[in-house]
């Protein structure tokens, strides 16, 4: 076998493992039935979708699309992090008409987690030098922060 025709072929091209079994160059999947199949009815003759991705068509086609697809993802970024502390944003979101983010529908969260075993006077010794340190980051971000 030429393992370079091979390669190729993966790189470039969605690769065909049999007659029946296509994998797409974005993640899915297309399953065709065998040609000897095509009397036989999978669906009531329309495409039914599952859980996970999977779409029957009434011929007995499957997609299966990737893992996660059309989800937004991770709703927040972490911007900054200290010991105990994490500056997160909302991701932006881009309007798919003209390309502008939406500035008003991004929010900075500041968020702080100290074990309880540290104790009050302990807690708020780290919660001053911690918050110093997140103010000076928004300080010295390029972005201004809009505090509401």
């Amino acid at each position: 076998m030429n393992t370079t025709r091979f390669q190729e072929q993966i790189l470039n091209n969605a690769v065909q493992m049999d007659a029946s079994v296509n994998f797409q160059l974005n993640g899915n999947m297309l399953i065709v039935p065998c040609p000897w199949e095509d009397e036989k009815q999978v669906t009531n003759g329309e495409r039914v979708r599952y859980r996970g991705g999977i779409e029957v068509d009434a011929d007995g086609r499957t997609r299966v699309k990737r893992y996660k697809d059309g989800s937004k993802g991770p709703l927040h970024e972490t911007l900054y992090e200290t010991a105990h502390g994490a500056v997160k944003m909302t991701r932006p979101q881009i309007r798919p008409y003209n390309g502008r983010r939406r500035i008003d529908e991004e929010y900075v969260y500041v968020t702080f987690k100290f074990p309880k075993k540290y104790g009050l006077a302990l807690t708020k010794a780290l919660y001053e030098e911690e918050a110093d340190e997140i103010m000076s980051y928004f300080k010295t971000r390029k972005e201004e922060t809009i505090w509401k």
